[in-house]
C-alpha cells in the first residue's frame, strides 16, 4: 500500500457491526511533510543563489571570521570576491597555516638592524683628541696669542708651581692645562695687553677650567689692563723672553727628601726650564723628572749630598750650581744667575715641545711663607758651563692637577 497503513489480510472483511478507519488524515500529514521538505530545498537554493549562508553553514562562517581578521589584507581580498560557499572550506585552512607569517618577522629585522648600527658608529669616530695634546706647550718665543682674561686671588700662596709664596708685587697668572703643560710653564713670564695697558706676570698656577687662550690673572694684574668691574676682557699676550732676574737661582729641597729620595724646586730662572740634572761629588750627571707641581725628582735618591745641579732653560741657557745640601724645606740661594751678568750665554732659542704624561701625581702640601729665606748652612757656589745642546728633549712631565678657579 502507498497510504502508509499496515498490511492486512485481503480476506479480512469487515463483519457486521465493524467500521473501517478513515484514511484522509494520514494523507494530509504526508502532504504537509512533502511541502515542508520542498520549502526547505527551495529556501536553501535561494540562499545559495543570493550568496547568503544557510543556517546549516553557520558554524563554518563563525570559525572563518577570526581567521579573516588575522590574515593579511592581500589574502582576504580574493576571498571576499568568491561567492560560492564551497570555496570557503578549502580556502580557510591556508589562512590558519602560517607560511605568510615568517616573512613579517624577518623583513623588519633585516631592514632595521644594519643601518642603525653603522650610522651610530660612523658618527662616533670623528672627534679627534690628539690635536690638543699635539699643541700642548707653554707660551714661548715671540708669537702673539689672542684670548681673554679673568682674575682670582691665590691668597698669598705660591700656586700649583709650589713656590713658597706669591711674588711680592702680586703680579701673577694661572694658565689652563694646555699651556700650563704639567708644570713646564712654571717660572716663565708673560706680557699681557688689555684695554687699559700692559702688565708682565709670573706663571705660577694652573686654572683647570681655562681653555687655551684664557688667562686667570691676579686681581692686581687685571687692574693694570682693565677695570675689574668688567670681569672678563679680551687680551693679547706673548712670552717674555729673558726678562730681568731678581737675583741668582734659588733651590728648595722638598720636605721628606733624603739620600734615598731626591726632590728639588728651582726658582727665579726667568724662562721656563727644560731640564735639571744632579750629581754628587765627581759622579755622573743624573736626569731628574719634572712633576706637575714643579719639583724635579730622582725616585731612587741622589745620595746624602752636597750636590751640584745643572739647570737648562728652553732657550739654551745653562748654569751649574754646587754646594746644595740636603736641607729639606729650606730655600738655598746660589751665586749665579740663569743668564745676563753672572749667567750663561744663550746657545739658541729652542722652546720645549715635550708632551705631558697622562698619569697625574698628587699635588704636594705647600704652606705659604711670608718670603723666601736663604739657607743658613752649607755654602753655595756656581759654575758656568758651555751652552746646552738644543737637541736634547725635556724631561717627561706628568698631567696637570687642579689649582685655581677663574672668576667670570
Amino acid at each position: 500500500m502507498t497510504d502508509g497503513s499496515p498490511p492486512h489480510d485481503p480476506t479480512d472483511r469487515p463483519g457486521p457491526g465493524r467500521r473501517r478507519a478513515p484514511r484522509s488524515g494520514r494523507r494530509r500529514l504526508l502532504a504537509a511533510g512533502g511541502v515542508a521538505a520542498l520549502a526547505a530545498v527551495l529556501g536553501l537554493s535561494l540562499a545559495l543563489r543570493t550568496g547568503a549562508a544557510p543556517a546549516c553553514a553557520a558554524p563554518p562562517v563563525a570559525r572563518a571570521a577570526p581567521l579573516a581578521l588575522a590574515a593579511p589584507p592581500s589574502v582576504v581580498a580574493p576571498l571576499a570576491l568568491a561567492p560560492p560557499p564551497w570555496v570557503v572550506a578549502p580556502v580557510a585552512p591556508p589562512l590558519v597555516v602560517a607560511p605568510v607569517a615568517p616573512p613579517w618577522v624577518v623583513a623588519p629585522v633585516a631592514l632595521a638592524a644594519p643601518p642603525l648600527v653603522v650610522a651610530s658608529v660612523a658618527r662616533a669616530a670623528p672627534p679627534l683628541v690628539v690635536a690638543p695634546l699635539a699643541l700642548a706647550a707653554p707660551p714661548t718665543g715671540t708669537a702673539v696669542h689672542k684670548g681673554k682674561a679673568t682674575y682670582y686671588d691665590s691668597k698669598g700662596a705660591g700656586g700649583n708651581c709650589s713656590y713658597p709664596s706669591a711674588p711680592a708685587n702680586r703680579l701673577y697668572v694661572a694658565l689652563g692645562p694646555t699651556e700650563y703643560t704639567a708644570g713646564a710653564a712654571c717660572g716663565g713670564h708673560l706680557d699681557v695687553t688689555g684695554p687699559r695697558g700692559s702688565v708682565r706676570v709670573l706663571i705660577m698656577d694652573q686654572c683647570p677650567e681655562c681653555p687655551p687662550g684664557h688667562l686667570d690673572l691676579s686681581r692686581e694684574a687685571f687692574a693694570r689692563i682693565a677695570d675689574p668691574v668688567q670681569g672678563v676682557v679680551n687680551v693679547s699676550y706673548r712670552a717674555a723672553v729673558d726678562p730681568p732676574l731678581p737675583g741668582p737661582l734659588t733651590f728648595r729641597i722638598k720636605e721628606g727628601a733624603s739620600q734615598y729620595w731626591f726632590a728639588v724646586l728651582v726658582a727665579e730662572h726667568g724662562n721656563p726650564l727644560r731640564s735639571v740634572e744632579v750629581r754628587q761629588g765627581s759622579g755622573a750627571w743624573r736626569a731628574t723628572a719634572r712633576q706637575d707641581y714643579n719639583y724635579w725628582l730622582v725616585d731612587s735618591g741622589a745620595g746624602p749630598g752636597p750636590y751640584a745641579l745643572r739647570v737648562t732653560d728652553v732657550y739654551g741657557h745653562r748654569v751649574t750650581a754646587t754646594g746644595i745640601t740636603m736641607s729639606p724645606g729650606r730655600v738655598q740661594r746660589g751665586t749665579v744667575k740663569m743668564y745676563g751678568a753672572g749667567g750663561a750665554p744663550v746657545a739658541q732659542s729652542v722652546p720645549s715641545t715635550r708632551r705631558p704624561s697622562a698619569h697625574p701625581s698628587a699635588t704636594p702640601s705647600r704652606p705659604p711663607t711670608a718670603s723666601p729665606s736663604p739657607a743658613t748652612s752649607g755654602s753655595v757656589s756656581a759654575l758656568l758651563d758651555a751652552p746646552a745642546p738644543t737637541s736634547s728633549p725635556p724631561t717627561a712631565a706628568q698631567a696637570p692637577t687642579a689649582a685655581c678657579t677663574p672668576h667670570p
